[in-house]
């Protein structure tokens, strides 16, 4: 059977704990009150972004007085030695304050409401109108994390993966794109060749490179990509978003169609960019399945319009993923594309199960094979026996419906009955599914699998340990219901 592509509609906004605002403060008047420690890296904080900064405060502790010598990088610091009053609110941007106490702090709201001001008081959220994130800064690109004053260690933590992810080098490729903006409007039409250009100069950026001295917007710089589109099949991985690759996330960000299939969870597509058309390319093994020639001639159609495609397809794109059809087929069409490889299932498995595929004790190679042909049944071709056996692991693709042929297959093959088995479904997924036993039952194992996601089979004396102990598990950092189901061989 096959079927049409279908659109679908991205996911709607799920509520907020509070609106992300980047509030410009150059050369604008803010008053601080208070001398603390606390209140002095406010001030630092706001004179970094341009502000004229007043603190309010009778006395000030070492670290206030510190950050008055040093001065500021921007913005400027002026202390005024008084207590906090009405009259300092007035033509005020915005008020940060360190009150002593919960009074305090209510009379410190009252008079900034008063007077049209917002308020900020420190480590107090029921009285703030505004808050501050925890900050990356690669100005003019600032990244900054809220968590709505319910968990700032958490907001930190986050803040340092975040660091690790964008070069330092970015802050000068930001600076270099406000610099050539006015030249792209100028020499680019808009829509598709400004987005190429855009998206060229992102992949440098991200490339670790450093940024140029000498840039120019040329027509070497602007005509590559701008008319013609382009293809990239992306590996999305078995499923867990978290195991998406950078290149895949940019890749997905910088689309302008996304062509998926059934495998795709809901999670790796919420990384996509949200403006991207987004149409299911569904192929599953026994169902109704859009045909190749169909997907094939989609890409070339929407590339050919000269949109960036990305072929988001499950695992790797390069093992058991078709992706030599596809690729052939854009290549004879004259579509630019590209592979960015994802984690293939079996390699999801073996990290799941804490499983090495090639323990030098157990296995001194791994073959990854496939359980059905084109036409759906046990390839004939392959001579299973050689690869599935005694010092050997075997990881079978798309093998359910074939699992009783198979398993029949080896033993008349003389393969060991008692051979380690494994079934795994939904590998990394949070309904996740593992069976252990033989080879004698590994029909029956796949058979035990509740739901229909799909089904990996490992096979060989590597797995043995997990059959011994029986082990459930659980993806670090996630709550995972693993379900774990065990039969005994067979006498």
């Amino acid at each position: 059977m096959s079927r049409k592509p279908s659109r679908v509609a991205p996911a709607r906004m799920e509520p907020l704990a509070i609106l992300p605002v980047f509030l410009n403060l150059e050369g604008k008047r803010v008053a601080l009150l208070g001398g603390s420690e606390a209140a002095a890296w406010k001030a630092e904080l706001l004179a970094a972004s341009g502000a004229l900064v007043e603190i309010y405060a009778p006395e000030l502790e070492p670290e206030m007085e510190e950050l008055l010598e040093r001065g500021a990088s921007s913005g400027t610091l002026t202390w005024h030695s008084r207590p906090w009053a009405l009259d300092i609110f007035a033509g005020a941007a915005c008020v940060v304050a360190d009150a002593q106490d919960y009074a305090e702090a209510q009379a410190m709201v009252c008079a900034a409401r008063g007077a049209g001001v917002p308020i900020n008081v420190i480590d107090k959220p029921a009285f703030c109108q505004f808050q501050f994130g925890s900050i990356v800064n690669r100005s003019p690109v600032v990244v900054s994390i809220s968590t709505a004053g319910a968990a700032p260690i958490l907001g930190q933590a986050i803040r340092r993966r975040i660091e690790t992810l964008l070069p330092r080098a970015l802050q000068d490729w930001a600076r270099l794109a406000q610099s050539v903006r006015g030249s792209v409007m100028e020499r680019l039409p808009a829509g598709a060749p400004r987005r190429a250009f855009w998206e060229q100069f992102v992949d440098r950026a991200f490339s670790g490179s450093p940024a140029p001295k000498d840039f120019q917007v040329t027509p070497s710089t602007t005509s590559q990509g701008a008319k013609q589109g382009r293809v990239t099949l992306v590996g999305a991985g078995p499923g867990d978003a978290e195991l998406l690759t950078l290149k895949a996330v940019r890749a997905l960000q910088s689309a302008d169609v996304i062509l998926f299939d059934d495998l795709i969870s809901d999670d790796v597509l919420e990384l996509a960019r949200r403006e991207a058309k987004r149409m299911m390319v569904g192929k599953r093994g026994g169902r109704d399945s859009c045909r190749q020639e169909d997907i094939n001639a989609l890409m070339i159609k929407l590339a050919s319009q000269g949109k960036h495609v990305v072929r988001l397809k499950s695992g790797d794109p390069m093992v058991f993923g078709r992706a030599g059809e596809e690729l052939a087929s854009l290549r004879a069409s004259g579509i630019a594309c590209s592979v960015v490889p994802g984690i293939t299932s079996a390699s999801a498995m073996a990290s799941r199960l804490g499983v090495s595929l090639t323990h030098r004790d157990h296995a001194q190679c791994v073959s990854f094979l496939t359980g059905h042909s084109r036409k759906g049944q046990l390839p004939e071709a392959l001579a299973y026996e050689e690869l599935i056996g005694p010092n050997r692991s075997a990881i079978i693709y798309m093998g359910a419906r074939t699992a009783p042929r198979l398993s029949r297959y080896l033993l008349e093959k003389d393969v060991s009955a008692s051979l380690p088995a494994v079934v795994v479904q939904s590998v990394s997924r949070p309904n996740e599914t593992v069976w252990t036993g033989s080879l004698v039952d590994l029909s029956a194992g796949c058979e035990a699998m509740p739901g229909d996601g799909p089904i990996l089979i490992g096979l060989g004396d590597v797995f043995q340990k997990q059959i011994q102990t029986n082990t459930t598990f659980s993806w670090p950092k996630r709550n995972v219901d693993v379900r774990h189901v065990h039969l005994a061989a067979s006498g």
